[in-house]
C-alpha cells in the first residue's frame, strides 16, 4: 500500500522521509505526554530537525504547497500590505500577492479559520492559503514591515520640524527639508528626519546610529530600554553622520576624531534640546543623540512615584532654609526631574533661586538658571563664585563632580544657603564615600548634609494589558521574598505594539532617603564605613532601593523582572 501523507501524522511523514529515526520519535513522543507541547516544536527544541523540515512534512499532511523564509524576504512591499501589520502579527499570516482568483497569504495553521475570515473580510479577496513556519513569518513581518513604515512616513516626513540653533554662538535656523540639498543629499536628509521625528513622537531619550558590518542599526531609548526602529544599509551610514553634523555644526571632514556638538529642534509647541556625540568605530563614525526637555513634561512632586511617607520626608528637607539635599544615582536615574520638582514646590516670589547646570533641561520661569560653557571658562567653579554676589537663597548645581565644585557647595550650604546637588553613586551611604573622596572634610560634610536620596528609575506595566503573572522561584528568591510570596499577587504586562511589545507602558521612581540626623551626622564625623552608616540609617527607617522596588512590586505597579534590573541585592 502506498504511503498517503494526507492520512499520516506528521512525526510519521518525518520518519518516512528519513529526516529523523523511528527511536527519536518514539522519544520525543515520550517528552510530549509530559509537556503537552507540540510534536514539531519539541523535535526542533532538541535540535533533530529544522523548521523548514516541520513546515515541508506538514505541508504534504494538509495538502498545501510550502514556502521558506528567503522566499518570503523576497515580497515587495506592495503586496505585504495588503493586510495591517496589527492582523498579520496577531494571526502569523503575511500577504504574497493578489491573484486571478483571490489573495494568496503564508500561513502558519492553515485551518485557523478566525484568521481566513478575517483575511476575506479585510481584503475582499477568498484567501489561497501556502504553509510557512511561524519564526519564517515574525522574521519577515519584522523586517518587511519596517520597510514599509519607513517609506510610508519618508514621504511625508516632518515638515514641522526645524533646528532652531546648531549651538549657541549660532541662532540661525537651519532648514531641514530636501528641497535646498543636492539630489544625493536628499534621501539622508529624509532618513534623519524620520529618525528624530519618531524618536520625538515616542518620548525617546536618546537615539543610536550604530554602524554594523551590512547595515545600520538604529535605535531609541524608550523608559529606559533601546528599541530598534529601523536598519537602513551601511552605504547609508556617510550620508546619514555627515547630516547630523551639518546640523550640529561639526567638522565633516574628521572622521578620526571623536565630536561632541548640539542643536536645538523646535516641533510645534515642543523645543528639544539635543546633544551630539559623534565616535569612531571599527566600522565607521557611531553618532549619539541625546534629547533633552519635550517641554510638555509636568514637573511636580506627586506625579513621581513617592509614597506618602517618603513625600512628607523630602518636603521637609527641601524646605528647610538652609543645608545640602543631594540626589544620588546613575545617568538617566531621574535625578535633574526629581531636582526641578523639588524647585518648583518651593518657588515662591520671597525667595531667589538660582541653578548653575549642564545642561539646562527644563526652562522654569521664575527661576535664574545659568548653562555652563567650558569652551570659553564658564565652568561649574567659575559660575558659582559669582553667584555668591548674587544674592540667592537656593541653589541648584547640576552636579557635583571635582574637590572644588563639592568645597563651593559645602561652604554656600554653612553660609546660610540652601543647596541642591546631583551625584553619581550607588546609594545613599555610599554618596558620603563619594563626598569624602572628593576631598571635603568629615567635619564640614556632616555639618552641611541634610538629606541624601538615591533613585532609580523603573518600568510600569501597561494598565490597559494588565494580568497576572507567576515568578519563577529563583526569582522570588534572589528577591528575598521567596516565603512570603504566597500572600501577594504577582502581574505583568502583556506586549503588544502599543507598548512596543515590552508589556510596559511609563516609568516611575523607588527611593531611599537618607535623612543625616545627629547619630548619622556623628558617623560621618567619626569616620566611620558606609556600611555601618547603612545599618544605622536602616534603624533610624530608611527603605533600601531593593525594598523600594518590592513595594511597587506589592502595589502592582512593575514586575520581578524589573525590580531585579534596577536594583541590586543588599549585603
Amino acid at each position: 500500500m502506498s504511503f498517503n501523507p494526507q492520512f499520516q501524522k506528521v512525526g510519521d511523514i518525518l520518519v518516512h522521509q528519513g529526516v529523523i529515526s523511528e527511536d527519536q520519535l518514539q522519544k520525543a513522543l515520550a517528552e510530549q505526554k509530559k509537556s503537552n507541547e507540540k510534536l514539531g516544536q519539541i523535535l526542533i527544541n532538541q535540535g533533530i530537525i529544522t523548521e523548514a523540515d516541520l513546515v515541508k512534512a506538514y505541508s504534504q499532511q494538509m495538502g498545501h504547497k510550502h514556502v521558506l523564509e528567503n522566499d518570503l524576504l523576497m515580497l515587495s512591499e506592495d503586496n505585504v500590505s495588503l493586510l495591517s501589520e496589527e492582523f498579520a502579527r496577531a494571526n502569523h499570516v503575511i500577504a504574497m500577492k493578489k491573484t486571478d482568483s483571490g489573495i494568496l497569504v503564508a500561513m502558519e495553521d492553515p485551518e485557523d479559520l478566525d484568521a481566513i475570515d478575517g483575511i476575506r473580510k479585510i481584503t475582499g479577496l477568498n484567501p489561497e492559503i501556502v504553509i510557512a513556519g511561524r519564526s519564517a513569518i515574525e522574521t519577515a513581518i519584522g523586517k518587511l514591515y519596517g520597510t514599509i513604515k519607513q517609506s510610508d512616513e519618508i514621504e511625508s516626513a516632518i515638515s514641522n520640524i526645524s533646528v532652531v540653533s546648531g549651538d549657541e554662538e549660532d541662532s540661525d535656523e537651519v532648514d531641514l527639508s530636501e528641497e535646498n540639498v543636492s539630489a544625493e543629499e536628499a534621501p539622508f536628509v529624509k532618513l534623519v528626519n524620520l529618525m528624530l521625528s519618531q524618536a520625538i513622537k515616542e518620548g525617546s531619550t536618546d537615539i543610536h546610529v550604530e554602524p554594523g558590518k551590512n547595515e545600520v542599526i538604529i535605535r531609541i531609548r524608550i523608559d529606559g530600554v533601546l528599541s530598534k526602529i529601523m536598519s537602513p544599509p551601511i552605504s547609508s551610514l556617510n550620508g546619514m553622520i555627515t547630516r547630523i553634523k551639518i546640523l550640529s555644526k561639526l567638522n565633516i571632514a574628521e572622521h578620526r576624531l571623536p565630536q561632541d556638538g548640539r542643536m536645538k529642534l523646535k516641533m510645534g509647541k515642543k523645543e528639544i534640546d539635543v546633544r551630539v556625540s559623534i565616535l569612531p568605530t571599527v566600522h565607521g563614525e557611531k553618532a549619539v543623540l541625546r534629547l533633552l526637555g519635550s517641554g510638555d513634561k509636568e514637573l511636580n512632586l506627586t506625579n513621581l512615584g513617592f509614597p506618602n511617607k517618603k513625600l512628607t520626608k523630602f518636603k521637609k528637607w527641601i524646605n528647610q532654609p538652609y543645608g545640602m539635599v543631594i540626589i544620588s544615582g546613575p545617568t538617566g536615574s531621574g535625578k535633574s526631574t526629581t531636582l526641578y520638582a523639588a524647585l518648583q514646590e518651593i518657588k515662591n516670589d520671597t525667595i531667589n533661586i538660582t541653578t548653575v547646570e549642564d545642561p539646562v533641561e527644563y526652562q522654569i520661569p521664575g527661576i535664574n538658571q545659568i548653562q555652563v560653557h567650558e569652551k570659553i571658562g564658564l565652568s561649574f567653579a567659575a559660575a558659582l563664585r559669582s553667584i555668591l554676589r548674587q544674592d540667592p537663597d537656593v541653589l541648584l548645581i547640576g552636579e557635583i563632580r571635582d574637590q572644588e565644585t563639592a568645597d563651593i557647595a559645602v561652604k554656600f550650604s554653612m553660609t546660610g544657603h540652601l543647596v541642591f546637588s546631583t551625584v553619581h553613586a550607588n546609594d545613599a551611604p555610599s554618596t558620603i564615600s563619594r563626598l569624602l573622596d572628593l576631598g571635603v572634610p568629615p567635619f564640614l560634610l556632616g555639618s552641611s548634609l541634610n538629606l541624601i536620596m538615591a533613585q532609580r528609575l523603573i518600568r510600569t506595566i501597561d494598565s490597559n494589558e494588565k494580568e497576572q503573572d507567576t515568578p519563577t522561584n529563583e526569582q522570588l528568591q534572589r528577591l528575598g521574598i521567596a516565603e512570603n510570596s504566597n500572600q501577594m499577587t504577582f502581574y505583568k504586562g502583556k506586549p503588544t505594539q502599543q507598548n512596543h511589545n515590552t508589556g510596559y507602558k511609563g516609568r516611575t521612581a523607588i527611593h531611599e532617603i537618607l535623612e543625616v540626623n545627629s547619630s548619622v551626622r556623628e558617623m560621618i564625623f567619626e569616620g566611620k564605613s558606609e556600611f555601618e552608616i547603612k545599618d544605622q540609617a536602616i534603624k533610624n527607617g530608611m527603605t533600601p532601593l531593593r525594598d523600594a522596588g518590592i513595594d511597587k512590586i506589592k502595589e502592582g505597579v512593575t514586575t520581578v523582572e524589573e525590580v531585579l534590573r534596577a536594583t541590586v541585592e543588599d549585603n
